[in-house]
């Protein structure tokens, strides 16, 4: 799918000039090829890989196993270059699938490192990061352990994190596969929430198919290995969604079939 889009780092092959971060895409992927040398020989991850999204949009990216979807984060994230092809995004902050919390620190020391990288003092991060804590339902447990805190917690901790770091772009990934059903939508309700009243663009990979239909502005179904974009679907029904929605049920359908599931 051709891409357009704005940025204000570039990784890209062969080089090109960054985008305006004022124009309407914040990322855009377009034709990348990745490969990687491994002991058992060459491993192509992504191969013709493309994909945009605009400014405060939510892009979820569903596939199998090992079709590229984490290398595609770290592309946009600026961590990886594309062999071919160009990465073209506004500065993102990578949220992985392990909250990575340092088990020393109390959960607002956790989520204010963040602010530490950017040269804040610890009393700084702190009186920044307090009033968040409240705002992300885990008023009280400011001095709170990683350990001590639930599966949901420890996530919104991870979360906070991230867009502490002051990144028009979040790429996350997997952020919920880790949790129990029940927590697991209890937190997708929980971030559609918050990116409403602190509006980000978001590259959302999932193996949840569900999670992607009720959350996202556009989804982006990918191959099997070497991944690439084989459909791209742009729910029409407003949010917030309901899951047994008609249309919605109607779209998870269309993604499966995108994705071979059942077929």
């Amino acid at each position: 799918m051709p891409a357009e889009g704005a940025t204000t780092h570039l990784i890209e092959a062969p080089a090109k000039e960054p985008l305006d971060v004022g124009q309407a895409d914040s990322v855009v992927v377009e034709n990348v090829t990745r490969a990687f040398t491994t002991r058992r020989g060459p491993v192509r991850a992504l191969d013709g890989m493309s994909l945009r999204a605009g400014r405060n949009q939510l892009v979820a990216v569903v596939g199998p196993s090992g079709c590229g979807k984490t290398t595609l984060l770290e592309l946009i994230c600026g961590l990886q270059r594309p062999d071919s092809g160009s990465v073209r995004a506004a500065p993102a902050a990578l949220m992985p699938q392990r909250d990575l919390l340092l088990p020393w620190l109390s959960a607002l020391d956790n989520a204010g490192l963040a602010l530490r990288a950017r040269g804040a003092s610890r009393a700084e991060a702190r009186r920044a990061a307090a009033p968040w804590l409240e705002r992300f339902g885990l008023g009280g447990f400011e001095s709170t352990r990683p350990a001590e805190l639930s599966g949901g917690m420890r996530q919104r901790v991870s979360f906070l994190r991230s867009l502490l770091a002051g990144k028009p772009v979040l790429a996350l990934d997997e952020p919920f596969a880790a949790l129990d059903a029940i927590t697991r939508h209890e937190m997708q309700g929980w971030l559609a929430r918050v990116l409403a009243d602190q509006p980000r663009t978001v590259i959302l990979v999932t193996h949840d198919v569900e999670e992607a239909v009720v959350l996202a502005d556009r989804v982006v179904v990918m191959s099997p290995r070497p991944g690439r974009a084989v459909a791209v679907l742009e729910p029409e029904v407003p949010r917030p969604r309901s899951r047994t929605d008609p249309d919605v049920v109607a779209l998870r359908e269309r993604a499966l079939q995108a994705l071979g599931v059942g077929a």
